[in-house]
């Protein structure tokens, strides 16, 4: 028996190529058990803990247990399927794929988010039997178990579920969402958390289909407020010429809008969540975030719009002077009592939020009834006679002017004429003031109230098929509501005077057959539209603060919750915030608002699908065939267009809210979870980077723009920590990588050291705050790695052009994690000892040979050399605070005593380089110095005339440096005893046969000379640069070359050696 293991059966059957491949942790083995095959097919190849199938054309059943004899569980396999296409139509319908787990003591549940499908592949997890025990395989193919527990003979065809049990089978993987599950409750299911634990088909399965489950909410949202209360307003006041245009780009930008919805949901799994879910995880957490945000409180507007409207019809219908109540008595009108019946209704829909929410999503087919039923009444009412129609009593405008009734002419042509373009505007006598309406106000009202087409997708964690219902419930709905609309206002425009629909926005309840039917329609889609807006924004609400991206400011929403999963605390905060948006009382008022919010979440849908194409993502493969980048395009530029047409304010207000958010959350926000979202961005920069990179051209490289692109090889970054730090300073804009050799034979390794610790280097980048690349490689050796890294660094023209070394000394390594001493900005315990250890071993250390040889590798492969020494004495703190340090600059081969070798490339690379560092903020403050040798004999004319020229190069060059000029005489003549001749130039023997002196002849005594001058005037200096003579070609000197180099910089302190090999520096414009 197999202790904590796992059994998968994968049963497949169809006519169809498949390819089934399972991978899985080196840290457990998985093999291939038994076999079932009804057609004669030979077992899988298999491979590196890997398993494939290259073809399954009949039935197979094929079952892997894991081998693992730990007493913990496994880590999850990864499981894939590619080649898979799913046809209904074809006969036996294509490939189908079933699987089963089951396991043995309770391990835990594997992570089915890394678990992932083909194209169509239609596959079911029927479950876990948790006391199932592995017991060993049959011996024989007729003893095999079947999927459902019986003995099932080779012959007989594997077992297939039908499209509803399929799905009621999927359905057990959402039952977090009412459940106790801590990841996912209150009927919001994270994509991959719901299946926290795999069980069998729950009482709750997702039942709702196309027709119930989107075409209805989104046509009663669609409908809502507009349908019965602001029809005639629109046609009144603009015009059936210019109502039919707004239709039309209402309409066209709400199709492109759901070409884009649809291709998002039928990109892959769309769980519950609905707007938010599919922005957030496409934009990332910062715009997802923010346009969650912005998405609650367009639910929250949207609420409080059709309550705003349920009580307008209210109050003409029961009200003082009402059509149902007369003029003998109602209820009251004024403002006060308006907000109190809003109130009231806000209160009604707390409680059924609270107590019923999943009842009522289920009554959408029978509300959708009521109201056809209502417009249907409305239609055959406009095929009557003329007759007067009474105003309403809360238009004081008109009836200040002693006009109480306007009249319905039953189809007119003349009515007609008038009513296609009126003179002009008319006043919202609903409105204190009387307002005149303008073309942005009859737009705002008429686009809030097709503002709905997202409902569908809300209801995606109760759908059956949501990448099949989204698409056509939504498209069905869209065009089902503008049918509708245009044929009323075609009806209303030949039969009713300009002065009835300016002045009666409720006209259609004066002409009814039968008033109440109409009123019946108004109260039951703005009151179901109103609800349904607050269970929206709750459950978005709750979305958002499980994510944790605002951190603790919305963390307290998680706690609490009703038996039905109703999120308490978010219920009562959106109520709330509905209760203070009623007191704006006007409907066209807030229709605006809710406009731009909801075109602004628009904006984002269509952004979102224009970036995964723009970023050209292989997995961004949606079914749906309509979409493309230029639908989204028009959509994303005809959302913020009608931003803006609509109310400006509101417009430019709302965007500046959401990039303080985006900024916000970019800087604030500690999300966990968001971090396994991926975020569009990265899709985009990947995809700009590579084509910026392919026009970055090596060839077109001049040196006017060049800049220093640094390799730093670090030995352990515990110890290298300033070093990593100075040459980020060094690298001025330019590319900066860490390479790191893991020294040994990499078939002797059980695992690739680079690719275990790579993430931690990362970290060090972050912890360091560097802008720096990782390039980590195994070698046999550490001049072997050299190579590969020097050479395969970087990609296309941005590759390395100065390697950066650490000297190579005695010098103890101080770990600059946790040693007490050390700065503090390098202290931390994210790095525990067993993370970059320090090295014990000095069998790992290079000889001295090796080490030269590596600079002279480097030189070889025609870059530049920088060897960097007493890195770790370098405080920056202490450079920051004191403001007379100096950057020294030695631009003097003392291998050669040529004083005079300022032009040469070495001398000029160690110039710029010194000039870099000058130019970051940290050293600008320090003073550059270079230093200009001299001894007795050169005169004093002559002296000056040098000091001159250097000056006059620093100018050329634009480097600010002050000139240092130092006698050397007691120096040089350690080199040279016989002093000089009698023209005043050294030794010809030994200074004029060689541009260096051979090595041998290079006295020590001289070189601590040397050093000792150095270390006097480096008293007050920060860092010193000084020339690296040339590397000797005999190599029986490079001991030799490597202890002058030491003597030479013993205890100068933070030094820099510099070899130049190419022009860095330009003096032309």
């Amino acid at each position: 028996m197999c202790v904590g293991g796992w059994i998968f059966d994968i049963i497949c059957s169809g006519d169809q190529s498949l390819s089934f491949g399972l991978t899985h942790s080196s840290q457990y083995k998985y093999k291939y058990v038994y076999t079932t095959y009804t057609s004669g097919i030979g077992p899988p190849a298999e491979g590196n803990n890997k398993l494939f199938f290259s073809r399954l054309d009949t039935d197979a059943i094929l079952t892997l247990r894991s081998s693992s004899s730990s007493s913990s569980a496994p880590q999850e396999p990864s499981i894939s399927f590619s080649n898979v296409n799913y046809d209904p139509n074809k006969r036996g319908g294509g490939t189908r794929i079933q699987l089963r787990m089951m396991t043995s003591a309770n391990p835990t549940s594997p992570n089915h988010t890394n678990m992932m499908t083909g194209d169509g592949a239609r596959v079911s997890i029927v479950g876990v039997d948790p006391s199932t025990s592995l017991v060993p395989p049959p011996a024989s193919a007729e003893s095999a178990p079947s999927l459902l527990g019986r003995r099932r003979p080779t012959t007989e065809k594997a077992p297939l579920l039908s499209q509803r049990r399929l799905f009621n089978s999927l359905s057990g993987l959402a039952n977090g969402l009412n459940g106790s599950s801590p990841e996912s409750s209150g009927g919001y299911t994270e994509f991959g958390s719901s299946i926290a634990s795999l069980t069998p088909p729950s009482s709750t399965p997702r039942t709702l289909g196309t027709f119930s489950g989107v075409f209805c909410p989104v046509a009663l949202s669609m409908f809502s407020a507009l349908l019965f209360l602001r029809v005639g307003f629109i046609v009144g006041n603009a015009g059936l010429y210019f109502t039919l245009i707004q239709f039309a780009i209402a309409y066209t930008i709400l199709l492109f809008t759901v070409l884009s919805i649809c291709a998002i949901s039928t990109n892959g799994a769309v769980e519950g969540g609905g707007a938010y879910f599919m922005i957030s995880r496409t934009l990332g957490p910062e715009f997802g975030g923010a346009i969650g945000a912005l998405f609650i409180f367009a639910n929250i507007v949207s609420s409080a719009l059709y309550i705003v409207g349920c009580v307008e019809g209210i109050v003409d219908n029961f009200g003082v002077g009402g059509s149902l109540t007369g003029s003998g008595g109602g209820l009251p009108t004024d403002r006060t009592s308006r907000f109190l019946y809003c109130s009231l209704i806000n209160l009604l829909n707390l409680v059924v939020c609270l107590v019923g929410s999943s009842l009522f999503a289920k009554t959408s087919v029978a509300v959708l009834t009521v109201v056809g039923v209502s417009v249907l009444s409305v239609i055959a009412s406009f095929f009557q006679d003329e007759f007067p129609v009474d105003l309403p009593e809360g238009n004081t405008l008109a009836r200040h002017n002693n006009i109480t009734h306007a009249w319905f002419t039953g189809f007119n042509g003349t009515t007609f004429s008038e009513n296609l373009s009126p003179e002009s505007y008319g006043k919202d006598y609903t409105t204190e003031s009387g307002d005149t309406v303008n073309f942005a106000i009859v737009f705002g009202v008429l686009f809030s109230g097709v503002t709905g087409i997202m409902a569908g997708a809300n209801m995606s964690g109760e759908l059956v098929n949501p990448g099949k219902s989204i698409p056509k419930g939504t498209i069905s709905a869209v065009g089902f509501t503008f049918f509708v609309y245009v044929l009323l206002s075609f009806l209303a425009a030949a039969t009713c005077s300009n002065f009835l629909l300016q002045n009666d926005y409720i006209f259609m309840m004066g002409i009814n057959l039968w008033q109440p039917f109409v009123t019946i329609g108004i109260l039951t889609a703005t009151f179901s539209a109103s609800l349904s807006n607050l269970i929206g924004a709750s459950r978005v609400l709750e979305a958002v603060a499980k994510d944790d991206i605002f951190g603790p400011v919305l963390r307290f929403l998680n706690s609490g919750t009703t038996r039905g999963g109703n999120p308490i605390a978010s219920v009562l905060m959106c109520f709330v915030i509905v209760e203070l948006f009623l007191l704006i009382g006007s409907l066209n008022i807030i229709a605006q608002l809710n406009s731009v919010l909801f075109l602004l979440s628009y904006f984002a849908m269509n952004l979102a699908c224009l970036g995964l194409d723009l970023a050209s993502a292989p997995n961004f493969r949606p079914a749906f065939k309509y979409f493309s980048a230029k639908t989204a395009f028009v959509g994303m530029v005809g959302t913020l267009a009608m931003m803006f047409v609509i109310n400006a304010i509101y417009a430019s207000l709302s965007i500046i809210a959401c990039l303080v958010l985006v900024i916000m959350l970019h800087l604030l926000s500690t999300s966990r979870s968001a971090s396994n979202w991926g975020s569009i961005s990265q899709a985009l920069i990947f995809h700009q980077v590579r084509k910026y990179l392919l026009l970055l051209d090596s060839r077109k490289d001049h040196v006017k723009f060049w800049r220093p692109q640094m390799l730093l090889l670090v030995a352990n970054p515990r110890s290298a920590c300033p070093l990593i730090d100075f040459v980020n300073d060094l690298k001025k804009s330019g590319l900066y990588v860490l390479g790191h050799v893991y020294s040994g034979e990499f078939d002797e390794m059980e695992v690739d050291p680079a690719t275990e610790d790579y993430s931690s280097w990362l970290s060090l980048v972050d912890h360091l705050k560097v802008k720096a690349f990782i390039e980590l490689t195994v070698a046999r050796t550490f001049r072997e790695g050299m190579h590969h890294l020097v050479r395969i660094s970087g990609l296309g023209a941005m590759r390395p052009n100065t390697i950066v070394l650490g000297f190579h000394d005695d010098t103890l390594p101080v770990d600059f994690f946790s040693s007490g001493e050390a700065p503090i900005p390098y202290r931390t315990d994210k790095f525990p000892p067993a993370t970059f250890p320090m090295r014990r071993d000095e069998g790992q250390r290079l000889r001295e040979e090796e080490y030269v040889e590596v600079v002279r590798d480097i030189i070889k492969m025609n870059k530049n050399v920088v060897l960097c020494r007493n890195m770790a004495l370098l405080d920056k703190a202490k450079v920051a605070r004191k403001k007379h340090l100096f950057v020294d600059v030695w631009p003097i081969n003392f291998f050669s005593g040529d004083a005079n070798s300022l032009m040469d490339t070495s001398s000029l690379f160690l110039l710029q380089l010194a000039c870099i560092l000058n130019m970051t903020p940290l050293w600008k403050s320090l003073t550059l110095r270079v230093f200009l040798l001299c001894t007795s004999t050169t005169t004093s004319a002559e002296a000056a005339s040098r000091e001159a020229e250097l000056r006059r190069m620093l100018q050329i060059l634009r480097i600010k440096a002050r000139t240092v000029v130092i006698p050397w005489d007691s120096v040089l003549g350690k080199q040279l005893p016989s002093g000089v001749g009698a023209a005043g130039e050294p030794h010809p023997d030994l200074f004029d046969s060689a541009p260096q002196w051979p090595l041998k002849t290079i006295r020590p005594d001289y070189i601590k000379a040397v050093n000792d001058m150095i270390k006097e005037q480096a008293a007050n200096t920060a860092v010193s640069f000084l020339f690296l003579p040339e590397i000797p070609m005999d190599k029986s000197e490079y001991r030799l070359y490597f202890h002058h180099l030491t003597s030479l910089s013993e205890d100068v302190g933070p030094m820099v050696y510099v070899h130049g090999v190419s022009t860095v520096t330009s003096t032309t414009i």
